[in-house]
């Protein structure tokens, strides 16, 4: 299933969310930039478990230790990595910032992010693999609309074979589902021994962002606007 638009107008320019779609954008085409330099590149900037795990019983973290904990959001591995990631921040981000303000948001995102980290650090703590990507940070956006906006449409694209179909699915089946299809596929990978040293997709840090922003929500949002999922565009 692929999301293409929800029905849920902004009220307010969603301002923080596009910024960061900008910046995890302009991220990525310097990372294009670097050619041979890029591995070293995402290995220094990207989150790596095994690494915090030396400096926290080595010298122990300092400041400097959790800076790829925020600069591995805005990395990405390939175009479709990025598109497939802001593209569900657009859907989705902006009726999240309505409700929270642009500050709290903004602040919100990044605390998913953290969250989402310290999961998959948790599932595989000696992993040397680089963590990179912003779908950590946008699960947590997906666990605050899932709770804020359970009634919305979302128009989804459904291939089955050579067919498609384009069908309206309410928001709460939609993101259940996904958070499920997340759950159940770390599950897997965490059973499948030594699988998760070997790269892929975070499975956990997907379903701990998702936790990090169902979580937040009742600390971020605003409780004044219009009641959540009954405004339709």
């Amino acid at each position: 299933m692929f999301p293409l638009k929800d029905d849920i107008p902004s009220q307010h320019f969603p301002v923080v969310n596009l910024w960061l779609i900008v910046v995890n954008v302009l991220c990525f085409v310097y990372q294009l930039s670097l050619g041979p330099e890029l591995e070293g590149f995402i290995i220094a900037h990207g989150f790596v478990p095994a690494r915090f795990v030396a400096e926290l019983t080595g010298n122990g973290i300092s400041l400097a230790s959790y800076g790829p904990v925020f600069s591995a959001m805005f990395l990405h591995g390939d175009v479709l990595h990025v598109f497939s990631n802001l593209w569900m921040l657009w859907i989705f981000g902006d009726n999240v910032e309505d409700r929270m303000g642009h500050g709290r948001y903004l602040v919100f995102y990044l605390l998913c992010g953290v969250g989402a980290a310290f999961a998959q650090f948790w599932a595989n703590p000696q992993a040397q693999v680089p963590m990179i990507g912003a779908s950590g940070a946008i699960s947590g956006v997906l666990g605050a609309y899932f709770l804020l906006y359970p009634q919305a449409r979302i128009l989804t694209f459904i291939p089955i074979f050579i067919l498609f179909y384009l069908v309206e699915i309410p928001a709460y089946f939609f993101i259940g589902f996904w958070f499920l299809m997340q759950f159940l596929q770390g599950a897997v990978q965490q059973v499948a021994v030594g699988r998760l040293a070997e790269g892929g997709v975070a499975w956990w840090a997907h379903v701990g962002g998702f936790v990090a922003g169902v979580l937040l929500l009742y600390f971020f949002k605003r409780g004044n606007g219009k009641k959540a999922g009954q405004v339709r565009g």
